[in-house]
């Protein structure tokens, strides 16, 4: 695998960032829920063991929730309090969409909270045309390229600007000593 490239700005819709690791995949989790609104709903998409528990660990920790948060796979959806409550869903064992609609994954409760779901992809961008995507990209070792794209990027220019933000707030430590010339 090539090594990922450092985080770009892809457009008014669109951020790319890079993780190191799982603590700054985590990391960029937390500094994205303090960019959480009630109604918002994030779908994170990406291969197994990408992290996708990881960033939502981090998400639920920039919430306030102090409980441990593991992946759904089998009961679907956990909610935890926090400032804004969580719910966090996993669609692994779904065969698309009918079946997240069919098991009341989609509910009016969610609009007083944020709605995390892994494995997005399988419930379709049209059934949820107004979320944020994360994408996650499998990188050398432990990196990951996480990709934010909006159709709404009034809705989700906070999310956005908190991932460019977190970005540039580690850039300068991730470099470490090699831009001061030594």
């Amino acid at each position: 695998m090539t090594p990922l490239s450092s985080a770009e700005t892809v457009s008014a819709s669109a951020v790319s960032v890079v993780t190191a690791g799982v603590d700054e995949t985590r990391e960029l989790g937390a500094a994205l829920a303090a960019a959480a609104r009630a109604g918002d709903r994030v779908a994170l998409i990406g291969p197994l063991g990408a992290g996708k528990t990881q960033f939502a660990k981090g998400f639920a920790h920039g919430l306030g929730i102090r409980a441990v948060v593991n992946s759904p796979s089998f009961t679907l959806m956990t909610e935890y309090s926090g400032r804004l409550q969580l719910f966090h869903q996993d669609l692994y064992r779904l065969g698309g969409a009918a079946e997240a609609i069919a098991g009341g994954l989609l509910d009016e409760r969610q609009e007083a909270g944020v709605t995390l779901t892994e494995w997005a992809d399988r419930l379709g961008s049209g059934l949820d045309p107004d979320r944020l995507e994360v994408r996650i990209v499998v990188g050398d070792g432990d990196q990951r390229r996480i990709e934010l794209w909006t159709t709404d990027p009034t809705r989700h220019s906070a999310y956005l600007a908190a991932a460019a933000g977190w970005d540039a707030r580690r850039r300068p430590a991730a470099r470490g000593t090699a831009d001061d010339g030594t």
